[in-house]
């Protein structure tokens, strides 16, 4: 989302940007950079995973390599598998921070052959630090600085089975080295990455994510009965099950009798025996009427859901590197009850429109939706507060703006 959101942004403002996905098709909720579907994808989650597991398949031709990557297929298999779970891809992790000599030279090659052959790029992005192993050799090949970013790549390397944990974070602090610039979503998570890599201070530079705005409005009807939403992945680590938590407190040790739930966000196989769970804990305490489970929304959808809001809560259990879900309750005027932890008080305290309580405890949450649920003074001026700080600091022209500052310089000069 992040991704798509610059690039369009950058593209409005007159430059010439290319997304070339990486091992899945984009999936999003919004509008495409225009061509996105024409742009051949690289390093096919399908064709790395075979090429990882046997070496037969790091031979097979090109035509056999492109079934592989048939957009439809590799969507089917993205909602069928967990080709992202850190606990099967210790190797390919650390194959990939060391792609020049990896088993994936044919995808390296083929990535590298298409960008040479067409206008070279004056700045390659690279949207993830677990990308960082390309950066020599692309300057090398292209003659472009290259820019990488940071997007939560703490817990998926912690999640690495030994000996590819450690393994993985000392290549990745060597990678980062011939990245001419790089990028964190918060100062939160500048200081935690440069803490675990060992790099100097102000190594990272920060540029908060933003989303486009269009769309997002503050709605002028009070939800009734009150409505408590969470909106992101459908996880333990994202908190869903402290927020059920929570939510029971809020119904049975603090007798509220009519605020409902709402639960909405991306849901896989994966997800499925948590939810299960939840929803039977939820039954034995007799609320499960009172809740809503909605899960893959369409962008039109997720706003709606929002909208129909009076609180929102994630109540993440991890190091979020920044929660793009939060700036899109605020976009909407919804007050946001969040951990004092991460990234959350440093969003919250670029210009107000919500509250953070102790983290991991549901009871402190449940109060603090109990004593804003009674306030409907301080809810509507901290929704008018996350609004104005979304248009502030968090739009996706703010993030355009301060990219532009920081990588500006990588970008020819006008005629």
């Amino acid at each position: 989302m992040r991704d798509n959101a610059l690039a369009r942004e950058l593209h409005r403002t007159g430059h010439d940007v290319t997304i070339l996905p990486m091992y899945l098709p984009l999936m999003l909720d919004d509008t495409t950079l225009a061509g996105l579907e024409q742009t051949p994808i690289f390093f096919g989650g399908i064709n790395v995973y075979l090429q990882q597991k046997l070496a037969l398949f790091r031979q097979t031709p090109a035509f056999f390599d492109r079934l592989l990557n048939f957009r439809p297929l590799l969507r089917w298999a993205a909602r069928h598998s967990h080709m992202t779970s850190a606990r099967e891809h210790g190797q390919m992790t650390l194959e990939m921070l060391h792609i020049q000599t990896s088993g994936f030279r044919k995808e390296w090659d083929k990535l590298l052959d298409w960008l040479e052959q067409g206008s070279k790029p004056d700045v390659v992005c690279l949207s993830t630090a677990l990308l960082a192993g390309f950066a020599g050799e692309m300057k090398r090949r292209l003659g472009a600085p290259v820019v990488t970013f940071f997007q939560g790549e703490d817990s998926f390397l912690d999640g690495l089975p030994e000996p590819y944990r450690t393994q993985c974070w000392s290549a990745l602090g060597k990678c980062l080295a011939d990245s001419d610039l790089v990028l964190a979503p918060t100062h939160f998570y500048a200081g935690l990455m440069g803490r675990r890599l060992g790099l100097a201070a102000g190594a990272i530079d920060v540029v908060p994510n933003g989303i486009p705005l269009a769309g997002y409005s503050v709605s002028d009807v009070t939800p009734s009965p009150p409505t408590i939403g969470y909106f992101a992945r459908m996880s333990r680590v994202k908190g869903l099950e402290v927020f059920v938590d929570a939510f029971i407190v809020l119904a049975r040790e603090l007798g509220d009798p009519t605020t409902r739930l709402k639960i909405a966000g991306a849901a896989v196989e994966g997800d499925g025996p948590l939810i299960d769970g939840l929803k039977r804990r939820l039954k034995a305490a007799g609320l499960e009427a009172r809740v809503e489970w909605t899960p893959n929304l369409s962008r039109d959808e997720k706003i709606t859901f929002l909208r129909s809001l009076t609180l929102f809560s994630v109540p993440a259990i991890y190091a979020e590197a920044f929660g793009l879900y939060v700036i899109e309750a605020m976009a909407c005027g919804i007050p946001v009850v969040q951990p004092e932890s991460s990234s959350f008080p440093e969003i919250l305290a670029a210009g107000g429109g919500g509250m953070c309580v102790p983290p991991n405890q549901p009871a402190a949450l449940a109060l603090a939706w109990r004593d804003l649920l009674a306030d409907p003074a301080r809810r509507k001026k901290w929704g008018r507060e996350g609004r104005l700080s979304v248009e502030k600091h968090f739009s996706a022209q703010s993030m355009c703006e301060q990219f532009c500052r920081v990588a500006g310089g990588f970008f020819p000069k006008k005629a």
